[in-house]
């Protein structure tokens, strides 16, 4: 039975116009599926479904997901990171961060570190900023290391052109090549740039695109500008309030740890 498929010419360009015919008719096509967007399942014989290719420097991997969660799209995925990404089209756990691994003692289960991303709106010089904060849910250690030298996500972070912050009363400087996507209202990925001058890729990507306030998407609509604080696992931790949310900020300053960028907002 033909599938309700949507193929956007980038992904025919990448599998070819015999295999994009195959998919349309029936064939190689999934009837009932998990969307790779929002995780919930899905039928292409029933709704409008977007095939959605994960490629890396050597492999792809095509997904499937709702039309009304994403287009049909090519999505540019570290090499490394392409093995996390069938593990979330799978059904387990999420993608690795950016080649980040999980920091794990010896022995210990081998779930990998996630970000954890919260929205708010943050006063300096008496305006509102839109801001996200990232958290990881452990240590982050650099890709190919046993984990001895402990959590390095905010040196992973320096060196990828984040400034540390001491103080949460400025704004901080803008990281070129990288992206805040939001569509429709809501928040689907921080963009980082390609490898080699390439397309810019997903450094984090919601599984369910993230609802955001009002104020906070007028805010970044009016600034055209999200400010991005990251501080490693448990220094932030889960804040109820925004006034909360900056006390626990201004700590993780003073005490050296936390990084911020400002980046450009990418849709509306």
């Amino acid at each position: 039975m033909p599938r309700m498929l949507d193929v956007s010419e980038d992904v025919r360009a990448e599998i070819g116009d015999a295999e994009a015919d195959r998919l349309l008719v029936g064939d190689n096509a999934p009837g009932s599926y998990d969307c790779t967007s929002c995780r919930t399942p899905g039928d292409s014989e029933q709704e409008r479904t977007s095939t959605v290719l994960f490629v890396g420097d050597e492999t792809a991997v095509l997904a499937f997901a709702h039309a009304t969660c994403i287009p049909s799209q090519v999505v540019q995925v570290a090499e490394e990171q392409l093995q996390g990404a069938v593990r979330s089209i799978t059904g387990n756990e999420g993608p690795d961060v950016n080649g980040f691994d999980a920091g794990r003692p010896q022995g210990a289960p081998t779930e990998q570190a996630v970000l954890g991303i919260t929205s708010g709106l943050v006063l300096i010089d008496d305006e509102l900023h839109p801001a996200l904060v990232v958290e990881p849910t452990g240590a982050i250690t650099r890709p190919g290391t046993d984990g001895s030298r402990g959590d390095e996500f905010l040196q992973l972070l320096l060196e990828q052109g984040f400034h540390p912050v001491h103080r949460t009363d400025q704004v901080p400087a803008v990281l070129h090549g990288w992206s805040i996507l939001l569509a429709m209202g809501q928040l689907h990925a921080v963009l980082q740039p390609g490898t080699g001058g390439g397309a810019p890729v997903a450094w984090w990507q919601a599984h369910a695109p993230l609802q955001v306030t009002e104020g906070w998407r007028t805010a970044a609509n009016k600034s055209q500008t999200v400010l991005v604080f990251a501080a490693p696992a448990g220094a932030i931790g889960q804040q109820p309030r925004e006034d909360l949310l900056r006390d626990a900020l201004d700590k993780a300053a003073a005490d050296g740890l936390l990084v911020a960028a400002a980046m450009p907002l990418a849709g509306t």
